[in-house]
């Protein structure tokens, strides 16, 4: 009960190329294709340009807040 047999999956096939035809399937597996080609071209590359951009340019930083205004200087002038 735990596996399917080959009629199980015959009929899954069955079911699937009905709903979406085999021209969607076909498709969609052409653009599968053309995911993993793309995906090992990059991998494949030794120099990937984007990484290099962001790495020489610094995002920037945030200033660190005023000394004279303190959190509890700030509470307290919110009570009086």
């Amino acid at each position: 009960m735990g596996s399917f047999s080959i009629w199980h999956w015959m009929v899954v096939l069955l079911v699937v190329l009905l709903l979406f035809g085999s021209g969607k399937v076909s498709n969609l597996m052409g653009d599968f294709a053309k995911g993993i080609k793309s995906f090992k071209k990059n991998m494949a590359d030794d120099s990937d340009a984007s990484m290099e951009a962001s790495a020489e340019k610094p995002t920037g930083s945030i200033a660190p807040p005023d000394s004279t205004t303190s959190g509890t200087q700030t509470r307290n002038t919110q009570k009086a």
